[in-house]
Order: C-alpha cells, then sequence, then structure tokens
C-alpha cells in the first residue's frame, strides 16, 4: 500500500512540476500542433501548442513507479508492471514517430496507415509472447490463453483450439491480444481531441485499475487475505498489487499532467501519450484477467471509436448521407455550438458512469 501511494504521488509531483520546463523545451524544439483544415474552426487557435506531452507524464510514470518500488526494496517491479510499462513506452515509441513526422512535414498525417499499424502489431505481438512466457508468483504467468471478462471464461480458452495444430492457438491469441491493443490504442487516440478530454477519462479509467488491482490481490487464491481457498471467490492473477502499483502512477502522472493540458491546454498529449495510454489500458485488462470489462472501464473510448465506425458504416451504406454532424461524437457536439469545457465535462461525467458501471460488475459478480 506505501510503494502505491508514494508511486502515484511521485509521479504527480513530477509531471505537476516538470511539465512547464517541457512546454519551453518543446516550444523551443518548435514541436507546435498541426491543426487539419477540416476540422472544427474553433480548433485553429490551438496550432502551434506544444504536441507529444505523452513523453512527461511516461517519464513521469517511469520515475515515480521505479524509485517508490525501490524505496521500497523491489516491491512491485514484477514480470506484470514491467509488461504494463512495455505496451506503455512500445505503443508511445510508435506515437511518436507519428507524432514527429507530422511537426516535421507540417500535415495531419504522419506515419502511413500501413506503417502504423505494423508498429502497432510488433509492439502487442512481443507482448503477447512475453506475457504468455514470462514466469511470475505462484506459478501463474502474467496472462492466459483465455479470453477474460471479470474472470478467464474457460469455454473460451484459445489454447482448446490448438488440440490437433499448436500453431492454431499461438496465432488466435497473438491476433486477439492485437484486437484488444488496436481498439484501445485508436480509441483513446480518437478521444484526445479536445483539451483534458482523453487525459480525465484515462485518469478514471486507470483509476478502476487501481482498485481491481488491489482487490485482487487481497482475494488472490495463493496467499489471499480473505479467501485463501474458495476458489470460486478468489482471483488466479499473476501480481495484482504490482498492476495496481503501475496503473496508480500512470494516474497520478496524469493529474499532474492535467494541471496544464486542460482548457485552454498549454500542451497536447499527442499521439505519444495516446497510444501510450491506450496500450497500458489493454495491458491491464489482460493481466487483471478483465478484457471484455474493458467495454465499460474504458467505455468512452468506445463511444468515441463506435461513432467513426457508424458513420462510416451509414456514409457507405446511405451513399453518402451523415449520420452524425461531424466524428469522432465530441465534434458533433462542438458544431451544435456547445462549449468546449461544456463538451469535456460532460463526458467526463459519462465516462465516470460507465466506469462505475464497470467496477460494479466487478465486485458484484465476487459477491455472488
Amino acid at each position: 500500500m506505501g510503494t502505491l501511494l508514494t508511486a502515484a504521488s511521485l509521479s504527480l509531483l513530477f509531471s505537476l512540476l516538470l511539465t512547464p520546463a517541457f512546454i519551453r523545451l518543446f516550444r523551443r524544439l518548435e514541436l507546435g500542433q498541426y491543426i487539419r483544415e477540416d476540422g472544427p474552426q474553433s480548433h485553429h487557435v490551438k496550432r502551434g501548442t506544444p504536441t507529444m506531452g505523452g513523453i512527461v507524464f511516461i517519464l513521469a510514470t517511469l520515475f515515480g513507479f521505479f524509485v517508490a518500488a525501490l524505496l521500497n526494496g523491489g516491491d512491485g517491479i514484477t514480470p506484470s508492471s514491467l509488461l504494463v510499462l512495455l505496451m506503455l513506452v512500445g505503443m508511445a515509441a510508435v506515437g511518436f514517430v507519428d507524432d514527429f513526422l507530422k511537426v516535421r512535414n507540417q500535415r495531419s498525417l504522419g506515419l502511413g496507415g500501413w506503417s502504423k499499424i505494423a508498429g502497432q502489431l510488433a509492439v502487442g505481438t512481443v507482448y503477447a509472447i512475453l506475457a504468455v512466457q514470462l514466469p511470475a508468483t505462484n506459478g501463474l504467468t502474467p496472462a492466459s490463453t483465455a479470453i477474460s471478462a471479470i474472470r478467464d471464461i474457460p469455454a473460451l480458452d484459445l489454447a482448446r483450439f490448438a488440440t490437433a495444430i499448436p500453431a492454431i492457438g499461438v496465432v488466435l491469441y497473438i491476433l486477439w491480444v492485437n484486437v484488444l491493443a488496436a481498439a484501445a490504442t485508436n480509441g483513446v487516440n480518437l478521444a484526445d481531441g479536445l483539451d483534458g478530454l482523453a487525459t480525465g477519462a484515462s485518469i478514471l479509467s486507470l483509476g478502476a485499475y487501481v482498485f481491481i488491482g488491489f482487490w485482487q490481490f487481497s482475494q488472490a487464491c495463493a496467499g489471499g487475505r480473505l479467501h485463501p481457498d474458495n476458489v470460486a471467490q478468489c482471483y488466479a492473477t499473476a501480481d495484482p498489487l504490482s498492476l495496481a502499483i503501475v496503473a496508480a502512477a500512470i494516474c497520478g502522472a496524469l493529474v499532474g499532467f492535467l494541471w496544464w493540458n486542460t482548457n485552454p491546454a498549454k500542451i497536447i498529449m499527442g499521439d505519444t501519450g495516446a497510444l501510450g495510454l491506450g496500450g497500458a489500458l489493454c495491458a491491464l485488462a489482460i493481466e487483471t484477467r478483465t478484457e471484455l470489462l474493458l467495454l465499460l472501464i474504458g467505455g468512452l473510448f468506445v463511444i468515441e471509436a463506435g461513432s467513426v465506425i457508424v458513420q462510416r458504416a451509414y456514409f457507405k451504406a446511405t451513399g453518402g448521407k451523415r449520420l452524425f454532424l461531424m466524428t469522432p461524437i465530441h465534434h458533433t457536439f462542438e458544431l451544435m455550438n456547445w462549449r468546449e469545457v461544456t463538451i469535456v465535462v460532460r463526458l467526463w461525467i459519462v465516462a465516470g458512469i460507465l466506469v462505475a458501471v464497470g467496477l460494479g460488475a466487478f465486485y458484484l459478480e465476487w459477491l455472488a
């Protein structure tokens, strides 16, 4: 518990106090945001705002997590937590290249579509392989080959399809992890269109995993405090406390970053931050065995991505008609003349409600 609070506090102080220095540095390096011409006109005042702010809270997360762990004798540094950081940093690296090309070429397109997908696939595949191979405590690997909701679903164990040809199970598992990673990273990225929107929603979603990880730690099947022998109530997850610690570190870093990212934003997270946060959410969902529950915990990101998918499908099906004024959905509210702060706060409320429903489902399953 001490490591968790220390990690969150150190990350928060790092991003809160040092973000202004990064803002000055990014301005000096001319790392300003490019605004696309076909977007809402109100966004053009944001042209030149320092971008790649994800670098700040990723560094804050690493600082807070490792310093807190070392101060507490290495508590929290486990294969599970390191894999979450791998997804955070790996996906952020793909986003950084995308951001850098946008800034250098002064256009809305950075990496080409297939290049970006290739980068995400590379990170996701490395993560998937390591997650079921690295040893962890209590004889459990950080991830399992089963699709999970609140626990692993035995009937959806992808390894079952490998009885005749083992390679099939491996391919299906890697494919599933990459689908989940693509959904999470692109969902957060699409929500990153208004000052503070993706940052605040990510704090809520990642905060849920602080509670989930800590609860799974207290109810662990091996060494659990309340129900160590009750397999109907205990959780078979590896290193749940370390997952709570790394989630707390990211949350702390984001709270400090939000101070400067809220409207009017002094710095923008960019694809560097959005893809990194999506990667961390994906890894936490996989390692806490709550993959399908991410639909609720990351519900706002699902809505943002879903609005784009529905709009495109409707556009093609109707020969050019639009269901929404503009997608992602927050742009529709802008074109309806809602103030940006109003949109952000209301969508935070939606995100909070969905997170609460997700946590409620998690705890109710245990009670049942």
